[in-house]
């Protein structure tokens, strides 16, 4: 199996496009039909529901785009019968075609860092995880010997890990822009994530270690990607939490590379939302994705680098 930089890239070029699906099933979201009652459903009942909509969503999207980002929050929500869910909606998507990123923002020190690296990170028949995902989100605040074991994994089962650097939240500053000998702390989190992104670089010129900066935060978004050119972004913040295809252009390389852009509640539920409530409802949840899909696609196309990939 190749490297997961150089299978992301593939995938980016194939579909023409950075667009990446976060699967955040919510009970009380999900379109009429799936739940006679969200408030009352118990935990199997809500993970059955889970299972029917993540695999009739991954059906529409597989075409479209590259990847997709499970939250597993939402899924041990319900306990085992939504970590079981979890697991299938891995399969499926990979089934599908799509690159599955795990979202769960692991991490602990020592062997605890190396159990949740292998229970994981790894797809493919060649040093498959029991999770199977293709990449993780992960923290950084305990350190490096935290990361490494997550980055030796990564590199033995051509797996990504993508750290926690400059996140879309606006609490994220709290941490994240204190400065440390002269620099915010998103910096040296930076710059210890490029150097083992250039260590692990693949063919296509990213790494294995890439790093998760948030829409919301344009200005840094420009500042991380001149001083990260070897890491891979992974952009959250687009759409319901108000990050736009403008405030995301700067993550892109010159060829519209680099970078992956999450929509999650926007293209799932975007049946519920203006535009697309009016124009498709519940009834027609799946057209309304694709709309919200296509729509995304065609935004980040106009105003961002990623056009070039047309």
């Amino acid at each position: 199996m190749s490297p997961f930089a150089d299978r992301l890239d593939a995938a980016v070029r194939r579909c023409r496009t950075p667009v990446l699906v976060g699967i955040d099933p919510r009970a009380e979201s999900l379109p009429a039909g799936f739940l006679a009652n969200p408030s009352a459903a118990d935990w199997m009942e809500t993970a059955s529901a889970y299972e029917r909509f993540c695999r009739e969503l991954i059906d529409v999207v597989a075409p479209l785009v590259p990847a997709v980002k499970p939250q597993a929050a939402f899924f041990e929500q319900l306990g085992p019968a939504g970590m079981s869910v979890l697991a299938r909606v891995i399969a499926y998507a990979q089934e599908k075609g799509l690159l599955v990123i795990f979202d769960g923002k692991r991490n602990d020190i020592g062997s605890t860092a190396t159990a949740y690296a292998q229970g994981i990170l790894g797809a493919g028949a060649c040093g498959r995880s029991a999770w199977g995902a293709d990449a993780l989100t992960v923290s950084p605040y305990l350190g490096d010997d935290s990361l490494q074991p997550f980055i030796d994994v990564a590199t033995q089962r051509d797996a990504g890990v993508y750290v926690l650097v400059k996140t879309s939240n606006p609490g994220g500053r709290m941490l994240q822009d204190l400065a440390a000998d002269g620099r915010p702390i998103y910096r040296h989190v930076a710059e210890y994530v490029e150097r083992q992104a250039a260590a692990t670089a693949a063919a296509c010129g990213y790494g294995a270690v890439g790093a998760v900066v948030g829409a919301t935060y344009p200005a840094q978004l420009a500042e991380l990607r001149a001083a990260m050119p070897h890491t891979l972004f992974l952009v959250p913040g687009f759409g319901s939490q108000g990050g736009t295809a403008r405030d995301v252009a700067a993550a892109f390389d010159a060829n519209g590379g680099g970078a992956v852009v999450n929509n999650s509640r926007g293209i799932i539920f975007a049946h519920a939302k203006k535009p697309y409530a009016e124009r498709f409802g519940d009834a027609r949840w799946q057209q309304a994705v694709e709309a919200a899909t296509r729509d995304m696609i065609e935004q980040l196309r106009a105003e961002t680098p990623a056009g070039r990939l047309f």
